[in-house]
């Protein structure tokens, strides 16, 4: 290999980091594999290049560099020391890449791949056990990562590429993301079990207009609809406590902090009475939403496709 004077085009000490990865990168197999053979000829048959191509980049790796990788021995090579200290770092790195690379083709496996789920919090008890449930009865092997959060929070994730498809109400509607709408909840006012309205079965939310509320946080899809309905029935409901558990606040009815209004329990809940809302309209719609331009898996979209075909039976 023969060795060129050193380029007055090398990069600076003060290059950017990003010029120099941008330099160097297509490089370091090449170097690594010159490093690891000490032969320059049998580095090129190895890799299937031509041996006047190697001998360039190693040249031009140098200069960039502004060091000595290699001591030239006739037709053979051997590390300086600052090449030992550069191969420790470039197999490390092209080590990691491999790493991420078997990662990602891994995840992408239409048979084991991976699919990474959001859902509300109401939703963990049995709708989503059900569905992942009935999904890898077809599918035993795809692998799911889960994230169990309110509806705003799914949206950022999504929109940050964190997730592939999220369960969230109310169905968004905005420009970047593509939503389809799955399912209807119907919400109930939960009252004390000795609260005077206790006796009825249906009740008009206004009825309610002089109670106090525990309510889901702001940003919870439910509390936007819980204060929808209640300025859709005349007035503006009075909170007591916001948390983040629909059975929290189910809980804190029956010890008579206030009224709350909830999606149906899983199971019932002792001291607590559970009233059908006939006016407004008390309903909560479920859907499915992903980031729009977004590319699929084969196992996302095979999760998407079963989601899509639950639509109007997706709760239990």
């Amino acid at each position: 290999m023969v060795h060129q004077p050193r380029s007055q085009e090398r990069l600076s000490r003060s290059s950017d980091t990003e010029d120099i990865v941008t330099l160097l990168a297509p490089r370091l197999a090449y170097f690594a594999g010159v490093a690891r053979t000490e032969h320059v000829t049998r580095a090129a048959q190895e890799m299937s290049v031509p041996q006047s191509t190697l001998s360039r980049a190693m040249v031009r790796l140098e200069q960039d560099l502004g060091v000595d990788l290699f001591a030239r021995h006739g037709r053979t090579v051997s590390l300086t020391p600052a090449g030992r200290t550069f191969l420790g770092s470039v197999e490390r790195a092209l080590a990691d890449i491999g790493r991420a690379a078997e990662e990602v083709r891994a995840d992408a496996d239409a048979t084991t791949g991976k699919v990474a789920f959001g859902f509300l919090h109401t939703m963990g008890a049995e709708t989503v056990p059900g569905l992942l449930q009935a999904f890898r009865a077809d599918h035993p092997r795809v692998r799911f990562s889960l994230v169990q959060n309110y509806g705003e929070a799914m949206l950022e994730r999504l929109r940050a590429g964190e997730l592939d498809l999220c369960l969230t109400s109310p169905v968004p509607d905005a420009p970047d993301l593509v939503a389809r709408r799955l399912d209807e909840q119907k919400l109930r006012l939960v009252v004390p079990a000795d609260h005077r309205l206790a006796g009825r079965r249906r009740v008009r939310l206004a009825e309610a207009a002089d109670e106090t509320f525990v309510t889901l946080e702001p940003g919870y899809g439910l509390r936007r609809i819980t204060d929808d309905l209640c300025s859709e029935a005349g007035f503006k409901p009075r909170v007591a406590f916001e948390g983040e558990e629909a059975e929290t606040l189910r809980g804190l009815v029956a010890a008579g902090l206030g009224v709350a209004l909830l999606p149906p329990p899983v199971f019932p809940r002792p001291g607590v009475v559970e009233l059908t809302v006939t006016a407004p309209r008390a309903a909560r719609e479920i859907g499915v939403a992903w980031l729009a331009g977004h590319p699929d898996t084969p196992p996302v979209a095979a999760f998407k496709r079963f989601l899509l075909s639950r639509r109007g039976n997706l709760l239990p």
